[in-house]
């Protein structure tokens, strides 16, 4: 694997003391790394495995805006521990942080420097998968993510699939299901055909090695008379996240999340709101079965057909979540899950949140209608997280 560097330094500086710190530093990380460090022209910068610009001494900073153009985000800039190396990378970040745009400056031993390009290599080399099966369903109409920035904010890589496609896989699905393989009973030929929509899906993750998926799911109520819930409640238990109707921010948003935390999250429609209370009532047909203390099988609620999920959740803190459309601004808000409801006007998963935050948020400037439930307080990591990548806050 090849590290291609573009090195920059003052004319003030010996030449020979350079090329023998940089001889010296490149021979090092070789050794940790097994990469090739090669010193390039700007115009074969970005032939490589990694790119990365070497700040070589003090007073390189207008080298660099001399030649910014030839860069692209994100910069990553290589350091010495000598020759205001360091000081002038620190200017050049600075510089780029005003103008709004993401970088790093690699310093430190070179056990450290070694590890850190051995997971920007990894990074630059294997991108985050997600998939989108079908299109956003017709009333998510701020739901459309531009996939050059999803790629440039958080290097996931946003795969179109045809529904065509997964409904020709489903067709070839024929296996029997053990029933117990769930702890609730339920009409054995609608698992089976969930169960079916299941494999179909994994069989697609599996193909475009997807880290997770989007499905325009209503579109299976017509042509298999079934539906994904099932299956999605499924793949979030395994840890391959999954969002219903094609939303693609909320698919993003539970991306981050379980990758951050760890944890699964119920993405749901806010149902009911009350401001004098600050409560909100938020369901869904389908829920990871861990996160749930119970659970049963019922029908999909708008078709009354296929199998939805009907969870019951442990009371406690929790943590509302969204990254918004433009992916440049998210919300956390803290809350409690106070109460499981059982209303038949609802989705089958139906809790209450007692909001901590301003609940005004939803009526104000909402990022959209899908939010996550995410069990615990996980607000400082997620927002630390957020922010780093240049995201902004909405309070």
């Amino acid at each position: 694997m090849k590290v291609n560097l573009y090195p920059i330094f003052s004319s003030l500086h010996n030449d020979e003391v350079i090329l023998k710190m940089r001889e010296e530093l490149f021979e090092n990380l070789k050794d940790l790394t097994g990469y090739e460090f090669n010193i390039v022209g700007l115009n074969e910068l970005y032939n490589g495995d990694l790119t990365i610009i070497l700040v070589e001494s003090g007073g390189s900073e207008n080298e660099f805006l001399k030649n910014i153009k030839y860069f692209k985000e994100p910069f990553y800039f290589l350091t010495y521990q000598s020759n205001n190396s360091f000081a002038a990378s620190l200017e050049i970040l600075t510089y780029l942080n005003r103008e709004h745009k993401k970088g790093e400056i690699l310093h430190g031993s070179n056990e450290y420097l070694a590890n850190r390009i051995r997971i920007l290599m990894n990074e630059s080399l294997h991108p985050d998968r997600l998939g989108i099966i079908g299109t956003p369903s017709d009333w998510l109409i701020s739901c459309n993510v531009d996939k050059e920035k999803c790629k440039k904010v958080f290097n996931i890589d946003l795969v179109e699939i045809s529904t065509k496609e997964l409904e020709e896989e489903i067709k070839r699905h024929n296996e029997d299901l053990d029933p117990s393989m769930f702890k609730a009973e339920y009409n054995y030929e609608e698992l089976k055909k969930a169960y079916h929509i299941y494999l179909a899906i994994l069989n697609i993750v599996n193909k475009y090695n997807l880290k997770g998926f989007t499905i325009r799911c209503f579109d299976l109520l017509k042509s298999i008379k079934s539906t994904a819930c099932l299956a999605v409640a499924l793949f979030n238990d395994e840890g391959i996240v999954a969002s219903c109707e094609g939303d693609v921010p909320a698919l993003i948003s539970m991306f981050i999340a379980r990758k951050l935390l760890r944890k699964p999250t119920f993405m749901a429609n806010p149902s009911i709101l009350s401001v004098s209370r600050s409560e909100l009532t938020l369901a869904h047909c389908t829920i990871p079965l861990k996160m749930c203390k119970s659970y049963k099988f019922d029908t999909h609620f708008e078709s009354n057909i296929g199998v939805g999920v009907k969870g019951e959740l442990p009371l406690g803190k929790c943590n509302l979540f969204r990254i918004g459309p433009d992916l440049d601004k998210f919300v956390i808000l803290d809350g409690e899950i106070i109460e499981n409801l059982n209303k038949p006007n609802l989705c089958r998963t139906q809790v209450i949140v007692k909001v901590n935050d301003d609940i005004t948020y939803f009526l104000k400037h909402p990022l959209g209608n899908h939010h996550l439930i995410i069990e615990g307080d996980n607000k400082e990591k997620l927002r630390e997280c957020l922010l780093n990548l240049g995201l902004k806050e909405i309070k």
